[in-house]
């Protein structure tokens, strides 16, 4: 590691204001003379004066581009928000109110119900002209604005580089980074005192409590107060009918670097750890590849990354939680405490056993790059079988690489990627890809266009940019939004915009587009066994005709404890060799099914439940033990639902914690708002 103080870089103006970096190493062995006072940089020493000249010169001739750059990042910078709050406004106005109350709305008459039609009709409009808007502003002012408030007593603090870069030596948006990094807390730090800490969660404990003085008969169950529209499922849970509960939490608390354990609140996103731990050289186990995801909504949802073969799903990398239970009770849960069975209950739970005020994550040393290898693949069975091969499957001596992901393009084409961590010296002849550089293409494009190159390649990814490289195109999923979104005007011109977040593409939802999320659209994630990974591909064909496919190898553990929360043990058949787990696949299919493409009759209904239940295929999820992610709309009844789940634990831990009458069950919070099944019939008539 290396260290700067950022005192010194922003306050002071002497010739030796700036420092060279020393690592741990290097610090302790240098000088007090040489540490103070450092030699000028060799380069620097040796610069004759006429290149210094020339030097000078190249910055005149840059001057009026640099003086264009910034006047069109200050225009954006006013003209961006001002649009964006317009634009919100107006939206709300005629989406929102006229549903929800009397308030009149600013498109009436004849012209209401055309213009929302075409607004409907129109989405990628609303996406190019609100949401992006809007998405680019809350990304680069609000968020920066909640770090401030900590950043003025932590910049005087150290800021962790790498081992050869100076803070200046660094481009602007890596500048950025390492400045943000710098206003989280250092490790073994808290962000704030402990005493205001307490003071923060103390307040929804004092809720919960207030809550438990009314009358049994009157209260409502509980839950967040976080809109609906913040969360990344696809539904939307009635809070109305609940007392919700502000858990005003969004600020990691501690990284103990010596046992690789990060202590955070649940609203942290992905993306504020990810600028928080990648300068320091460290990344979350399993880190999701959508930045607005939170620690806790994963915590209590489900989470798979690239890593998951070697640690398993998120689940298993969270060593404690804080929970507040339903008597208003702060408790910490661990695997080795009396709360071990809510341990193993609180994933997959969804909020519905309690309220999270802070988790540990296990953290992973990273290096700067990864090394990414795609491996094309030409037939169903060779890729079926690189993929158990390349992810241990099969043998626990075999040696994996960190990452493994594998992009299904049709039935018989797939691209297999493996990826290490790595600096550049570790791979000098290979060139370097930031793939999430605006202009460049969506990332699942960039391996699509090497399928068609017909060869394998390599890369070498910056660790940040590789674990948010599905962020912008949110995996493939704007490409049904705005079917232009990948073209190279659209990219140069609008792709710094991107990407949407999906809080402002749920905002902007109408009763129509819901009906679209399920009725012309799939979102869907599965959990299946690896080895039946042909089976998997041939009824997603047959089902969704919707490419590509997303595969991401996970362990799924036997914790020898039998019943081990809402997963049951994977059978013993499965089991890798002395191992106490078995390779299960993440499954993603997302987009428009092809049989609405091709204008074919299609019955959304009719697919879902044979996806999700035992129909006319005999070897898909609930039968082969699968689970789906709860995030996306559910087909199932109760009863098949909790066929498809073990909720034996789960319902032992929601009597021992007093959750009945406090908490939703889990199919009462996770079930559609919408009568799912009775919209897609409607909708397979009118296909017909």
């Amino acid at each position: 590691m290396v260290y700067r103080n950022a005192e010194t870089a922003v306050g002071d103006s002497t010739p030796h204001s700036y420092s060279l970096f020393f690592s741990n190493r290097e610090m302790a062995g240098a000088t007090k003379k040489e540490f103070i006072n450092p030699p000028l940089s060799p380069l620097l020493s040796a610069m004759s004066g006429r290149q210094q000249q020339q030097q000078q010169s190249c910055r005149l001739l840059c001057l009026p581009f640099t003086i264009a750059k910034q006047a069109l990042n200050l225009g954006l910078a006013i003209v961006l928000p001002i649009l964006s709050t317009v634009l919100a406004w107006c939206v709300f106005r005629m989406f929102f109110l006229p549903w929800n109350c009397s308030a009149p709305s600013p498109i009436s008459g004849p012209f209401k119900q055309p213009a929302i039609n075409f607004l409907e009709n129109n989405r990628g409009l609303v996406i190019l002209f609100f949401c992006l808007p809007a998405s680019f502003v809350s990304f680069s002012w609000c968020a920066p604005i909640r770090k401030l408030r900590l950043s003025k007593q932590r910049l005087s603090k150290l800021v962790i580089v790498d081992h050869t870069t100076t803070l200046t030596d660094l481009r602007p948006r890596d500048q950025g980074a390492h400045l943000r990094a710098a206003a989280l807390p250092r490790p073994g730090q808290h962000s704030r005192g402990s005493r205001q800490r307490d003071q923060r969660s103390g307040k929804s404990i004092f809720q919960v409590k207030e809550w438990g003085k009314v009358p049994a008969s009157d209260r409502k169950p509980l839950c967040t107060a976080r809109p609906n529209w913040l969360s990344l499922s696809t539904t939307f849970f009635d809070k109305t009918k609940c007392h919700q509960i502000k858990i005003d939490l969004h600020e990691i608390l501690s990284f103990d670097e010596k046992n690789l354990v990060l202590h955070a609140e649940p609203n942290v996103t992905v993306r504020e750890v990810v600028e928080y731990l990648v300068p320091k050289g460290y990344t979350l186990a399993v880190c999701l590849e959508v930045g607005d995801a939170t620690l806790g909504g994963l915590a209590f949802g489900v989470g798979m990354t690239t890593y998951s073969h070697k640690v398993g799903l998120y689940q298993e990398t969270i060593s404690e939680y804080e929970v507040v239970t339903a008597n208003g009770e702060v408790i910490t849960v661990r695997a080795d405490n009396s709360h071990s069975d809510l341990f193993y209950c609180l994933p997959w739970s969804h909020g519905t056993l309690g309220l999270l005020v802070s988790l540990k994550l296990q953290v992973v040393p990273a290096k700067k790059y990864v090394h990414l290898k795609y491996i094309t693949a030409n037939s169903q069975d060779e890729y079926c079988k690189m993929m158990m091969k390349y992810s241990g499957a099969n043998d626990k001596e075999e040696k994996v690489a960190d990452f493994v992901e594998g992009t299904i393009f049709s039935k018989e084409k797939a691209v297999i990627m493996l990826g290490t961590f790595a600096e550049k010296r570790d791979a000098p002849d290979v060139k370097v890809n930031d793939v999430c550089l605006w202009y460049k293409p969506w990332f699942y494009k960039h391996v699509e266009n090497i399928l068609n190159a017909g060869h394998n390649h390599e890369e070498l990814v910056p660790l940040e940019s590789y674990l948010l490289r599905h962020n912008r195109a949110i995996f493939w999923v704007l490409e049904s939004m705005i079917p232009f979104g990948n073209h190279p005007v659209f990219r140069l011109f609008f792709g710094w915009l991107c990407p949407p977040k999906p809080a402002f593409l749920k905002f902007t939802t109408t009763p129509l587009i819901r009906e679209w999320t399920f009725a012309k659209q799939v979102f869907q994630d599965i959990v299946l066994p690896l080895d039946t990974l042909k089976d998997q591909v041939e009824e997603a064909t047959r089902l969704f005709d919707r490419w590509p496919l997303l595969v991401y190898p996970c362990r799924i553990y036997d914790h020898k404890r039998g019943a081990q929360g809402q997963l049951r043990p994977p059978p013993a058949s499965r089991i890798t060799p002395g191992t106490n787990f078995a390779m299960f696949n993440d499954l993603g299919v997302y987009g428009t099914p092809g049989q609405l493409e091709k204008k074919l009759p299609y019955n959304p209904t009719q697919a879902m439940r044979d996806m999700e239940n035992k129909r006319r295929s005999r070897r898909f999820t609930r039968d082969v033990g699968g689970y789906s992610f709860l995030y996306a709309d559910l087909f199932m009844n109760e009863e098949e639902f909790e066929q498809m789940f073990d909720l034996t634990l789960y319902k032992k831990v929601r009597k021992q914690y007093h959750c009945d009458g406090a908490f939703p069950t889990l199919y009462e919070k996770i079930r559609p708002e919408v009568d799912v099944i009775a919209i897609g019939e409607q909708y397979a008539k009118k296909s017909n």
